[in-house]
């Protein structure tokens, strides 16, 4: 196969001209970069935001609590727990003979600042640049640490939902006829099921934590993509190098995914972004109603329902609508991308205007 040279890698002309399609849609290629660097810099949360320091200097000797849990007794305290780094007392017995270096805010998730000036939630402070929630917590700290949890989770779920969502789609689009009839009737009767009925079973039985809650919502989520893939398979089934395939003895599952499969991929790939924003959506949905992630944990959805109850503090409920707006505009503005970059209809000169089609 011919292949052509671009930014320094040696891909074939299909790909190149989806990349300068992808790249002509300037809003959905900055919105990606921009993406990248917010979900990178919660990947390192624990570095950037944490009640412990990064690095401590005792008595000539280098710790480093971000990574090792150390007890009073090295730093000079009185009890074998973990140390606390707020407290006055560890922090004058370490800076009588060494120092901290402190990340940019000195706030956990679950930390809560004892010293407010004002009952909580507290309003925007040096101390607490957006101010805390109701049990006096950075909220700072719960944006960022809820971020990435919604992120991966939407990953998380995307990923697995999607594996499903294409056999079952490749299966029902390939051998058609009865297999297609009853998995079409069981979708029909499973898409009809009250997830959000189950989940209020569930939480009434058993505390959701985030696998709990990602199994249950995959129960669910992979029929998202299955319709896609089904057509696909029907369109694809009876062409001309399929029918070759058979009549050389190709196995079914090696014309399935590897000579019909790259073709169905492409309608795939342009729903993922909108299927990634629909996952966080749900989890702060759920999040919002109470019956998501455990209560305690750093969530979107349990900050906006602390905005909701508390009126008052307006900074709750304003920041946290920013940061889901931001980051799901990015999202579909990424997917728009996609789209453009996987439709046939652009054209290389196209996509020099980031609006035109081919003819």
């Amino acid at each position: 196969m011919q292949r052509d040279r671009f930014l320094g890698l040696s891909i074939s002309p299909l790909s190149r001209r989806r990349l300068m399609n992808f790249r002509a849609n300037r809003r959905g290629f900055w919105s990606l970069w921009i993406f990248l660097l917010l979900f990178t810099v919660t990947l390192f949360a624990e570095f950037i935001v944490n009640d412990k320091p990064l690095l401590v200097k005792f008595q000539g000797a280098y710790y480093m609590p971000v990574f090792t849990e150390y007890s009073e007794t090295t730093f000079g305290g009185d009890f074998p727990t973990e140390t606390d780094y707020r407290d006055p007392f560890i922090v004058e017995k370490i800076a009588a003979d060494g120092w901290m270096l402190w990340p940019l805010v000195r706030y956990s998730y679950d930390t809560i600042n004892y010293d407010l000036p004002v009952p909580a939630p507290a309003p925007p402070s040096a101390e607490n640049w957006l101010g805390t929630d109701d049990q006096g917590r950075d909220v700072v700290a719960r944006l960022i640490y809820g971020f990435r949890i919604s992120i991966l989770f939407g990953l998380a779920l995307t990923f697995f939902s999607s594996i499903i969502g294409v056999a079952a789609g490749a299966a029902q689009g390939y051998f058609g006829g009865l297999t297609d009839l009853l998995f079409q009737r069981f979708i029909e009767v499973w898409s009809g099921l009250p997830i959000l009925y189950l989940l209020i079973i569930l939480a009434s039985i058993i505390e959701p934590n985030f696998w709990w809650l990602l199994g249950l919502l995959l129960l669910f989520s992979w029929m998202a993509l299955v319709g896609v893939v089904r057509a696909e398979f029907l369109r694809a089934r009876n062409f001309d190098f399929v029918r070759a395939a058979r009549a050389l003895g190709v196995s079914n599952v090696m014309i399935m995914f590897k000579h019909i499969l790259p073709n169905a991929m492409v309608a795939t790939l342009t729903f993922m972004p909108f299927i990634l924003s629909g996952s966080v959506v749900t989890l702060t949905s759920l999040d919002f109603l109470g019956f998501g992630l455990p209560p305690g944990s750093p969530s979107l959805g349990e900050l906006l329902n602390q905005g909701k109850a508390n009126l008052q503090a307006p900074w709750l409920g304003i920041t946290t609508f920013f940061i889901l707006a931001v980051m799901l505009s990015l999202l579909i503005f990424i997917g728009e991308a996609v789209r453009d970059a996987f439709d046939p209809r652009k054209t290389f000169a196209a996509a020099g205007t980031g609006t035109g089609t081919g003819r």
